[in-house]
C-alpha cells in the first residue's frame, strides 16, 4: 500500500459532521495542600486552555488529515458558543450550516488537571432534544449543505445531547441515500437503533453490549460476529466497526470479519480517541472502500491520540509514519 497516495486521496474528500459539538476547557494546576474548609485539595491554577470537543473534534481530526470538514450542529447563544465558533473557524472548519439557539446551552466540559491526571470534570450542558423549530431548521440546513457541496461521506456523531433526534437522523440518512452519499455513525444508547441503513456503524463494545443486553466478558471473533449479526438484524447496515478498548477493533461486512489487535502505546488519556477513530475510518473507507485498511489505519490513529493528555486531533505526519512502519 502506498500510504502517501492514500493520504493524498483523503485530502480531496469533503465530509459533513452532524451532531453534538462541545467546548472542552482544561484548567492545569498544582496541588500542595488540602483545604482547611473541607477535605479537598486546593488547586493553584497555572494555565487555562480551550479545545474543540464532541462532533467538533471529529471535524478537527478530518481537517488534521487534510480533508475538508463541515460542522452542522445547534449551540446556544452564549460565550462558550462564541469561543467554540472561533476555534472551529481558526482551524479551517466550515460552520456555515450550523445554528445557534437562545433556548440552548453550549456544552462545556471543564477538566481540572494536576500532574497530567484529571482530578475533576464539571459539565455545563442541556441534553433535551431540539425543539420542532430547531429540528426543522437543522434538517433544512443539512439539505442545503448537500445541495451546495455534495459531500463524499457524512458522519453522524451522537453524544445524546439532543441535536440528533430520531426524526433528524431518519431525514439525514434518507437525504444521503437519495444523493449517493456514504454515512458513518458513532452512536450512543438513546438513539442506538434509529440509524437504520447506514454504511458504517461504529459503537464501542460496551455500547453494543448494553444495547443488546449482553453480559459476556469474553472477546473473540465468534462472539463479535454474533454481535454484528444481531446489530445487522436491527439496522440492516453495511459494516459493523466496533472498538474494543485495549484489545483493538473488530469489523465485519457480510462474511468478511476480523479483530485487529491494538499496538503497544504509552496511554496518557483516552479522551477523544473515539472521535479520531470514526474520523479516520470514515476517510479511509470513503477513499478506498477497503474495510481491512480502514480498520488498520484508524486503529493506529486511535492509539496515537491516547498518548496525548486531553482531547487531541491526530497528527497526519505521525500517522503516515506509523502506517508505513506498522502496515507496509
Amino acid at each position: 500500500m502506498d500510504f502517501k497516495e492514500l493520504f493524498e486521496n483523503i485530502s480531496t474528500l469533503k465530509v459533513g459532521v452532524i451532531g453534538d459539538v462541545m467546548l472542552d476547557t482544561y484548567m492545569w494546576g498544582s496541588v500542595d495542600r488540602i483545604s482547611p474548609e473541607a477535605p479537598v485539595p486546593i488547586v493553584s491554577l497555572q494555565k487555562k486552555e480551550y479545545r474543540i470537543g464532541g462532533a467538533g473534534n471529529v471535524a478537527l481530526n478530518i481537517q488534521s488529515l487534510a480533508a475538508k470538514a463541515f460542522v452542522l450542529s445547534v449551540t446556544g447563544e452564549d460565550e462558550d458558543a462564541a469561543c467554540l465558533k472561533s476555534l472551529l473557524i481558526n482551524n479551517g472548519i466550515n460552520i456555515e450550516y450550523s445554528l445557534a439557539s437562545a433556548g440552548r446551552l453550549t456544552t462545556n466540559k471543564t477538566r481540572i488537571i494536576c500532574r497530567n491526571q484529571q482530578m475533576m470534570r464539571l459539565d455545563a450542558e442541556v441534553i433535551t432534544d431540539l425543539t420542532k423549530v430547531e429540528e426543522e431548521a437543522l434538517m433544512d440546513k443539512f439539505k442545503s449543505f448537500v445541495r451546495n457541496h455534495q459531500p463524499h461521506i457524512v458522519i453522524l456523531q451522537d453524544y445524546n445531547k439532543g441535536v440528533l433526534t430520531e426524526k433528524a437522523i431518519q431525514s439525514i440518512i434518507s437525504t444521503c441515500r437519495e444523493n449517493g452519499i456514504l454515512t458513518a455513525v458513532d452512536p450512543k444508547r438513546k438513539n442506538f437503533f434509529a440509524y437504520k441503513g447506514v454504511d458504517l456503524f461504529k459503537p464501542n463494545l460496551k455500547e453494543a453490549k448494553e444495547a443488546l443486553n449482553l453480559i459476556t466478558s469474553s472477546v473473540d471473533e465468534s462472539m463479535m460476529q454474533g454481535i454484528h449479526n444481531r446489530l445487522h438484524a436491527e439496522l440492516e447496515h453495511q459494516i459493523s466497526f466496533i472498538t474494543l478498548s485495549e484489545k483493538g477493533v473488530f469489523y465485519q461486512q457480510a462474511n468478511e470479519s476480523a479483530i485487529i489487535p491494538s499496538h503497544l502505546r504509552n496511554v496518557a488519556d483516552v479522551s477523544g480517541a473515539g472521535d479520531t477513530v470514526i474520523a479516520t475510518a470514515a476517510l479511509v473507507y470513503a477513499a478506498t472502500k477497503n474495510i481491512n485498511l480502514m480498520a488498520e489505519v484508524s486503529n493506529i490513529a486511535g492509539g496515537l491520540v491516547c498518548e496525548e493528555v486531553g482531547t487531541a486531533a491526530i497528527n497526519k505526519e505521525k500517522l503516515l509514519h506509523e502506517c508505513e512502519a506498522l502496515l507496509a
